[in-house]
């Protein structure tokens, strides 16, 4: 094969090939007398495994590892990997396209907060009757930030325990209260005595199990730091004393 047949059967640009010779990635073909080089199936089945490494998100260096893995094996034993590679990338296009399905499907696509998963979107809907509180609102970006960083069973469980939190009796009551006592502190100091109601009210809400047992509840949790610090003084006093209090009584 030519530079350009074997760059059309991979998929692949002839800059592409000439960049991978230069990085030592691609062996280069031994040359016909005419002077051109003559790739072989080897070439194009190396070639093909460079693209697909580098589009499961593999960089040039860490393909180099892989590709020097790879010396040592038969043609049969590469095709196999590369087949492998190809099946691993069909199965998450498959399970984003079926995400996307159900975003597009449900209320969570399109929230202000979305896409969220369905359990985030099925609790939003649960909870719409707070939506002109504005510290309600700044609860669904956070959910929806929570939810994009957690792992996918920590994910479950927590949207489980909000979900439980809001779907028991007098739930939704219970955090309406919640979220008009800290709106009504917004703009105070954290010395404010409104304070101590909101975070008694507010510790209510909050399941043990949502803390980890060792979890940092200071302003060395960065997370928390960051929190707090998107918070007015006496909301942010006000979600410190809770989180303690819910620590204390899990203790």
């Amino acid at each position: 094969m030519r530079i350009g047949e074997l760059a059309a059967a991979v998929g692949v640009t002839t800059r592409a090939v000439r960049h991978y010779h230069h990085l030592g990635l691609l062996p280069e073909p031994e040359r016909l007398g005419n002077g051109y080089r003559d790739y072989t199936l080897r070439h194009a089945v190396v070639l093909a495994r460079i693209r697909r490494l580098t589009e499961l998100g593999l960089g040039l260096a860490e393909v180099r590892d892989v590709l020097a893995d790879d010396a040592g094996k038969d043609l049969a034993e590469v095709l196999a990997e590369l087949d492998e590679d190809l099946a691993r990338q069909e199965e998450a296009i498959r399970e984003r396209r079926a995400r996307l399905r159900t975003l597009r499907e449900s209320e969570g696509g399109t929230a202000a907060e979305g896409p969220v998963s369905p359990e985030l979107a099925a609790l939003f809907r649960d909870t719409a009757p707070l939506t002109d509180s504005p510290m309600a609102a700044k609860d669904r970006e956070i959910l929806a930030l929570i939810e994009t960083s957690a792992p996918p069973e920590e994910r479950k469980r927590l949207m489980g325990l909000m979900s439980g939190v809001v779907g028991a009796p007098g739930g939704m009551e219970r955090a309406m209260a919640v979220y008009r006592l800290l709106d009504e502190l917004d703009g105070a100091g954290p010395d404010d005595p409104r304070v101590d109601e909101a975070a008694r009210a507010l510790a209510e809400c909050v399941p043990a199990e949502l803390l980890p047992e060792d979890a940092v509840l200071d302003e060395s949790n960065s997370f928390l730091a960051a929190l707090y610090a998107d918070f007015a003084p006496a909301q942010a006093e006000a979600f410190r004393r809770a989180l303690r209090i819910v620590a204390e009584g899990r203790a």
